[in-house]
């Protein structure tokens, strides 16, 4: 496993993905897969930033793990700010127009349908958002 520790502000998030690619490229991640990886990193992160701390500032870890055996990947987002589980709200209505749809929730509905699994708890004071992306 390796690991990441930033502060959970937007201008982190290029060390962030940078350290999410460098991890992808070293086990020749398919390029689709990549990409559906960085948009839900991307998508998590900024929640993160703009959350999790209100108006202070807290630190962000990030893990990643491969697996052979299927070919997978786990990252792992931690961090000590509010509780909230992404993973909770009602999924946002799509097949409503723009104007109609309520604001919020398309980012974490998007990643979890380009990943295989996300799971979440709070644990020990953390949040704990947990990303599997098959290959």
């Amino acid at each position: 496993m390796k690991e990441i520790v930033v502060d959970a502000k937007i201008e982190e998030f290029d060390k962030v993905l940078d350290f999410i690619n460098e991890n992808l490229d070293s086990i020749e991640c398919p390029v689709k897969a990549k990409r559906q990886i960085d948009i839900s990193v991307e998508e998590i992160f900024v929640n993160i930033a703009h959350y999790a701390y209100g108006s202070e500032t807290g630190q962000a870890r990030i893990s990643f793990e491969n697996a052979d055996d299927p070919k997978s990947v786990r990252i792992t987002f931690v961090d000590r700010g509010v509780p909230y589980d992404p993973l909770a709200k009602d999924d946002p209505d799509v097949s409503l127009s723009i104007e109609e749809r309520e604001v919020g929730g398309l980012g974490i509905f998007m990643a979890k349908n380009l990943m295989d699994e996300m799971r979440y708890e709070f644990k020990d004071g953390c949040n704990v958002l947990v990303l599997t992306k098959n290959m």
